[in-house]
């Protein structure tokens, strides 16, 4: 998907609709705060659990304050490679992303 795609997904698995028109994007704290619901949710077990756990708390810092393109970009990509191939994870895991891009093209 690239920014500025239109992304709808109604109902995921965690219940709650993914929303995306033109770029928008979700907010960054609550796309964070999503996944990481989402993914303290997901029961089986996970090679990278712990990576893609201390990725998220540090974009969760990152999203407070005023964080760096690169380390965002850096934690994002540890995120996605730790969880990327998870299906039930795809749309919390799409709408960090896009939360990501959105929160870098408004810098």
């Amino acid at each position: 998907m690239v920014v500025g795609e239109t992304h709808v997904v109604g109902a995921d698995r965690s219940g709650s609709d993914v929303r995306t028109v033109n770029g928008g994007g979700a907010d960054l704290p609550a796309a964070v705060a999503r996944l990481e619901r989402d993914l303290a949710a997901y029961r089986p077990a996970l090679p990278d659990r712990a990576v893609a756990e201390v990725e998220l708390a540090a974009l969760a810092r990152q999203a407070a304050g005023a964080p760096a393109p690169d380390q965002l970009r850096h934690s994002l990509l540890l995120v996605a490679a730790a969880l990327g191939s998870v299906s039930a994870l795809t749309a919390p895991l799409a709408a960090l992303r896009e939360a990501v891009e959105a929160h870098l093209t408004r810098q």
